[in-house]
């Protein structure tokens, strides 16, 4: 069995860009799910296929594999320049700000040296629990967006390792979820063989969509 083609988002002989699913492993190994991991599922299709990046369990949204080792190859040695992500997020209590940068060094990957992190977000609507937000970053350290706003005291809603346990139980209580909303929303980026710009974006899944209804938030969504 193929992938859904609607999850498809961008293709060509260098690249594959599809819509990861929340609770969907990109790679064996993390401790989670019981499925076929992501990567290993599109492999039977894509032969050859390379992981460029890499989502949490729990977060939806667009995912990036290289189908040659050359576009790989370009885009590791080039350390993601002019990669720019955006993620739509819910996260605990009304915050004061419409916007702001987040700029608090991390823990590397690899080691425990503390590394330059920055995300930039704005506000896209309040709620009396909860804010809709979106957060774009330049450089991917690991949980950056969950690590960054639970530094300001907004930590994703129902976030198992950064949440707010009180916050979280009222919220579950109401919405029945158990995983927390972070889906990546939008990316732009030069393709690594010709360096055209790439925009691609992803829906929405259902199930944050009707968590924004349930909010309040009607009409359009971001």
């Amino acid at each position: 069995m193929s992938i859904a083609r609607d999850r498809i988002l961008f293709q060509d002989d260098h690249l594959l860009v599809v819509n990861k699913l929340a609770s969907e492993l990109v790679v064996a190994g993390s401790g989670e799910g019981g499925k076929l991991p992501l990567y290993d599922f599109l492999r039977k299709d894509y032969p050859g296929l390379r992981v460029l990046h890499r989502l949490d369990f729990g977060t939806s949204g667009i995912l990036v594999f290289a189908r040659s080792a050359e576009a790989h190859r370009i885009v590791r040695e080039g350390k993601f320049r002019g990669w720019q992500k955006c993620y739509v997020a819910l996260v605990a209590g009304k915050m004061e700000r419409k916007d702001g940068v987040i700029e608090k060094p991390l823990r590397a990957r690899t080691h425990d040296t503390l590394i330059p992190a920055v995300t930039r977000y704005r506000v896209l609507a309040k709620f009396p629990e909860a804010t809709y937000v979106e957060a774009c970053i330049e450089t991917g350290r690991k949980h950056q967006i969950r690590q960054h706003f639970a530094s300001i005291g907004h930590p994703l809603l129902l976030d198992p390792l950064y949440g707010d346990r009180k916050k979280d139980s009222a919220f579950r209580r109401r919405l029945h979820y158990r995983r927390f909303f972070l889906h990546a929303s939008s990316l732009v980026f030069p393709h690594p063989l010709d360096g055209k710009v790439l925009k691609i974006t992803a829906p929405l899944p259902a199930p944050f969509l009707t968590a924004l209804q349930v909010l309040g938030l009607g009409g359009k969504y971001h």
